[in-house]
């Protein structure tokens, strides 16, 4: 979506996903420039308009992060979140069935939060190093969700849960996770389910990229080539750039790997994100 943020992409990506179970999601954006996002937003209110089929509404994973957990992101777009941004949002809101964003409390006020949770967007804490007490406050504040636990996020610690643990101990938060075995361990996973405080839930997230459905082997995005190795993709110095993953394989990992009930798993990717 980055690349061509238009309708035509956003029916390529909800059609390349509808062979593998999935029935509706959102496509998603990650951090960069304001022309772009709103030639996104532009575009996924137009898919509304057209009742394209698969098409739920928009993730926006940025720019609002923390440089120090950037991942895949290019550190040179990300930043704070203004007023115009937070205004921006609540329009884009107001014209999308459903409208999530990820952010780092280290860019965003809490105060910011609680407008844009009042104003139905779906706040989700990710990319950040934040601690366990700020990921509370932000959870008061209306947050509710988690993107990919354990990936890009402060660990649990001895003495400092993280947002990992915050993810795990705060009954409101769900969290979005990558079961693919390359993002995070089937033990850790495993831990993370019977600890889960409710009644939030964990859910099952794809955090899918281009290579879905298709046979390539790399691909571009923000002007740097990722590359399809090993069931995983990753930027030319290794790190993680999404996941090579569509739902249906990640419900087989968590039934047949991580030892998760199929009833269970199926619930993980469809009623619990619902």
């Amino acid at each position: 979506l980055n690349d061509h943020p238009d309708v035509a992409s956003i029916e390529t990506i909800c059609r390349a996903h509808a062979p593998f179970g999935t029935t509706a999601l959102l496509p998603t954006l990650i951090t960069d420039t304001p022309a772009i996002t709103a030639a996104a937003v532009a575009a996924g209110e137009a898919a509304a308009r057209q009742k394209v089929p698969g098409f739920l509404g928009l993730h926006l994973e940025g720019p609002h992060l923390s440089v120090a957990r950037k991942g895949a992101h290019d550190p040179v777009l990300i930043r704070p979140m203004t007023d115009a941004d937070q205004a921006m949002l609540i329009a884009a809101r107001q014209k999308l069935p459903v409208l999530l964003t990820t952010i780092a409390p280290e860019s965003v006020e809490p105060a910011r939060v609680a407008v844009l949770a009042k104003a139905g967007i779906i706040v989700s804490l990710g990319h950040s190093d934040t601690g366990y007490a700020a990921a509370s406050a932000f959870a008061e504040a209306g947050a509710s969700m988690i993107t990919h636990l354990f990936n890009a996020m402060s660990q649990i610690g001895n003495r400092e849960p993280g947002l990992a643990g915050a993810a795990i101990d705060i009954g409101t938060l769900s969290a979005g996770l990558i079961a693919d075995g390359i993002h995070v361990d089937p033990a850790t996973i495993k831990i993370a389910l019977r600890a889960k405080q409710g009644p939030a839930r964990i859910v099952l997230v794809t955090d899918a990229m281009a290579t879905i459905g298709t046979e390539m082997t790399s691909f571009t995005l923000n002007g740097r080539t990722i590359y399809r190795r090993d069931g995983s993709l990753r930027l030319a110095d290794g790190t993680l750039a999404g996941a090579d993953l569509d739902m249906i394989s990640a419900v087989r990992f968590i039934h047949r790997v991580v030892g998760v009930e199929l009833s269970e798993a199926l619930r993980m990717a469809s009623l619990y994100p619902a």
